[in-house]
């Protein structure tokens, strides 16, 4: 009831009181990342590099649970795999793709000879990202090179590094799959060759019309089928590689050997620790400049505080 009597009075000071609380809670939220008006506090777990999912690939070359760092989609595509076996194919048509890890002193300068030598060999980028973030700079870059020339690409790309934290190389034979989409190519041409004949006959303008839409509708088949045989061939000619780059080992994507490593729990500690006080220091500076306001409130308050306490003090010497 007492507090009750108090905002009755004090009904200015009360407003103003709650502004200011109002305000450095969302500062508490913004620097600090916790809302405690609805008690929402973040998953800590993510990486600092992206909020996605991170694909981890062990120094075997299999891809095991997400590792903390670069952000990345599926690394190898999907090729199909149901289709008839042609073991009598000599010439296989085999896509290779690669993926790297690389532990580097200089993230850009090694980014950008990636992509000069991939261009040197008559490949090209396809994409590269390049970041900076508190901790250290990482990189990923995907460039595609001639297939006969991985193997003299890796070497160039493991000399740039200091170490070699983890390398998958994998090879998708699509033999079976291009010579399956030719043997249903040569299917839907003769399909298409006996409908032009018919329609070379008709003579109702229905009949026409319709077989018109059928031939336009098998071509339309046609025409995708040979784009995926096109697309088949040019991966094989040219390899992909995905290569992720960090000045610091723990943001490279790969499951380590070790699940206890007492150097990078120190470090992630460390981390921690500066990303802590930096977080207060921030916080101190927002609460400097927002003086403006609380410091006005307080001096309202503590001077009529003072004004009532003298008030009462001369009601009761004067009763």
């Amino acid at each position: 009831m007492k507090v009750v009597e108090w905002v009755k009075r004090n009904r200015f000071l009360t407003i103003a009181l709650l502004v200011v609380v109002y305000l450095l809670l969302n500062l508490f939220k913004v620097f600090f990342g916790v809302n405690i008006l609805s008690l929402d506090i973040p998953n800590t777990s993510k990486s600092q590099y992206g909020s996605g999912g991170t694909v981890g690939i062990s120094p075997g070359g299999s891809f095991d649970a997400p590792a903390a760092g670069i952000s990345s989609p599926s690394l190898m595509p999907q090729y199909q795999q149901d289709y008839a076996p042609q073991p009598d194919v000599k010439d296989r048509l085999v896509v290779q793709e690669s993926s790297l890890s690389l532990l580097v002193k200089d993230v850009t300068d090694v980014r950008n000879k990636i992509v000069s030598y991939a261009q040197q060999k008559g490949g090209y980028m396809v994409s590269s990202n390049v970041s900076n973030p508190q901790d250290a700079p990482t990189a990923t870059v995907i460039v595609r090179v001639p297939s006969r020339d991985l193997e003299d690409s890796l070497k160039y790309f493991h000399s740039l590094s200091v170490k070699v934290v983890s390398e998958n190389l994998v090879g998708h034979d699509v033999t079976d799959q291009y010579i399956d989409i030719d043997t249903r190519i040569a299917q839907i041409e003769r399909t298409k060759a006996r409908l032009e004949t018919i329609l070379d006959q008709a003579t109702q303008i229905t009949d026409i019309t319709n077989l018109t839409q059928q031939v336009l509708s098998y071509q339309n088949q046609i025409d995708t089928l040979k784009g995926q045989q096109d697309a088949l061939e040019k991966n094989a000619e040219l390899a992909k590689l995905t290569i992720y780059i960090s000045t610091d080992e723990i943001a490279l994507p790969y499951q380590p050997s070790e699940t206890f490593r007492p150097g990078v729990i120190f470090k992630l500690a460390v981390r921690s620790l500066i990303g802590f006080l930096r977080n207060i220091a921030t916080f101190a500076i927002w609460v400097g400049v927002y003086t403006v306001i609380w410091v006005p409130v307080l001096a309202i308050y503590i001077f009529l505080r003072r004004w009532l306490k003298k008030r009462k003090t001369e009601v009761k010497l004067s009763n």
